[in-house]
């Protein structure tokens, strides 16, 4: 993030009233304007390399529905399942695992992905559209993605309170950035990208950031609302229910039914179907949940959308025979039930269609410039200083750079070695491996290098993939294509060089 201004330039004479962070509050005189910025700089400094990682995975996980249809390409697809066939589905699958579950869900077929999954405590497989086995779930590459937003792929409960914690302080740093720079508004339309890169960088991060400003506040709230209550539900849980964390979420998801463990026969989810045709037959299905499956006490859940609201959905109960019980009030219950049911929808840019999700691909992206720019600042500057801090650029250029190639490499891991590949700890072995070595050995050249390198291989991971992959919907084919682009849009600086001339007496000196 931006450091203090150069005090050696403002004693040349040079201005900087525009191009600095601070402008207009002379260094000599500390105030309120250099305290935001020395505490703007510390968060950015103490969040940055992780801040990146979180947003950058998050931006790929606005499509994660997307990027399963794209990893797996030959699961069956279909745009609607009958009743039946999903009590055949739910029954197949049961049977072909023989081992008790004590919850069992099925995604249906919607617009983002249109697959029926069933799920249990023992595996995922899709089904055709009668309802029978097709084939296990296997999309591992995906799931890593999310699980490096959602939990920076540790414990889930601890890593959703640090991704929490990052998202408050990414508010905190937006917030303090924005008082270290009086003419931050003023000069929201100045940007200078063909002046010196200290310039240009700075002009990015700034402007970056005043335009994204509602953007990164909702994110970083609601990220820090869906991460830190955690905490609050454990607390709670601790408190009042014995230490019974689903007690504690009772109030706003629902209460898990009580444990009645006599055999059953299935839950017949086709009679719930049925009553959710006849009644409430203009809302899209997205999910199924049985709870207890398979014992007298089961109940099943039926999540319907709606399309018109901001919740993700409203919950139906029923019991194990399919007979409705009520409904859990997301759509008309407590307000603040139905926030809590808004804040995934708002944090994913799951609530507006494709413009929506693409608009948050591209403020996703812009972030990770911001933050990218923001720590390259303040290396630049120190280096101004005379303070070059070569094993920290190195750091940070793995970090900018290597990461996202690592993704990419994951992507063939997976595609090589199979769904059980263990991508997580190849990823974040490589990145603490290629870190060290950076350090150890730091190159000016080594942020090209990985830029390169990423280039290559996201150009290469789309044409392989569009060439072997076989028929592919739409989505996966603009996955492919943006996949090239970027590469080439990565790639731009090299092939600018290239296509320049070279000086006369360098034509002279080499003439082949």
């Amino acid at each position: 993030m931006p450091d203090t201004p150069d005090r050696s330039a403002l004693l040349r004479g040079e201005d900087r009233s525009r191009s600095g962070p601070g402008a207009g509050s002379p260094p000599d005189q500390p105030g309120f304007v250099q305290r935001a910025l020395a505490g703007h700089a510390a968060l950015g400094l103490l969040i940055g390399g992780l801040l990146y990682l979180v947003c950058l995975s998050g931006a790929l996980a606005v499509f994660q529905q997307d990027l399963q249809r794209w990893e797996e390409p030959g699961a069956p697809e279909m745009t609607a399942i009958s009743p039946q066939a999903v009590q055949r589905a739910i029954e197949t699958t049961l049977a072909r695992q023989g081992k008790p579950t004590d919850h069992a869900y099925v995604h249906m077929p919607t617009a983002g992905l249109p697959r029926v999954v069933v799920t249990t405590d023992n595996g995922a497989n899709y089904v055709e559209a009668d309802g029978s086995y097709d084939r296990p779930e296997a999309h591992a590459w995906t799931e890593f993605v999310l699980f490096l937003h959602y939990y920076l792929n540790l414990p889930a409960f601890w890593g959703m309170v640090l991704t929490g914690t990052i998202g408050a302080m990414l508010c905190a740093a937006t917030l303090t950035g924005v008082l270290a720079h009086p003419r931050i508004f003023r000069d929201a339309f100045r940007m200078r990208l063909r002046a010196r890169a200290q310039l240009s960088r700075a002009d990015m991060h700034n402007r970056f950031g005043v335009w994204l400003l509602p953007f990164i506040l909702a994110l970083g709230l609601t990220g820090a609302v869906i991460g830190l209550g955690q905490l609050v539900f454990q607390a709670d849980a601790s408190a009042r229910h014995g230490g019974d964390l689903e007690a504690a979420y009772a109030p706003i998801y629902g209460a898990h039914p009580a444990a009645d463990p006599r055999p059953a026969p299935a839950p017949r989810v086709d009679r719930a179907l049925d009553w959710m045709g006849r009644h409430r037959p203009g809302l899209p299905i997205s999910y199924v949940t049985i709870e207890e499956t398979g014992t007298a006490g089961q109940q099943i859940q039926i999540l319907a959308e709606e399309p018109q609201r901001l919740i993700y959905g409203e919950t139906y109960l029923f019991d194990g025979a399919g007979h409705f019980r009520s409904t859990l009030g997301l759509s008309d219950g407590a307000l603040g039930k139905q926030a809590a049911a808004s804040l995934y929808r708002v944090h994913f840019g799951s609530f507006g269609g494709r413009p929506v999700e693409l608009a948050y691909l591209v403020f996703g992206l812009a972030l990770c410039v911001v933050i990218s720019t923001g720590t390259t600042l303040w290396l630049m500057k120190r280096r101004a200083r005379g303070l070059a801090s070569p094993r920290l650029e190195a750091l940070w250029a793995v970090t900018i750079w290597g990461s996202p190639l690592l993704l990419v490499l994951a992507f063939w891991l997976r595609m090589a070695a199979g769904p059980e590949a263990p991508l997580a700890r190849v990823f974040w072995s490589a990145l603490v491996a290629g870190s060290i070595a950076a350090a150890l050995a730091p190159s000016p050249r080594l942020s090209d290098w990985l830029r390169q390198a990423l280039a290559a291989m996201m150009a290469l991971t789309g044409l392989v993939h569009w060439l072997l992959a076989g028929p592919l919907p739409v989505p996966s084919l603009v996955i492919d294509t943006a996949l090239v682009l970027g590469g080439l849009v990565l790639a731009l600086p090299e092939l600018g060089r290239l296509a320049r001339p070279r000086p006369t007496c360098e034509r002279i000196a080499n003439p082949t």
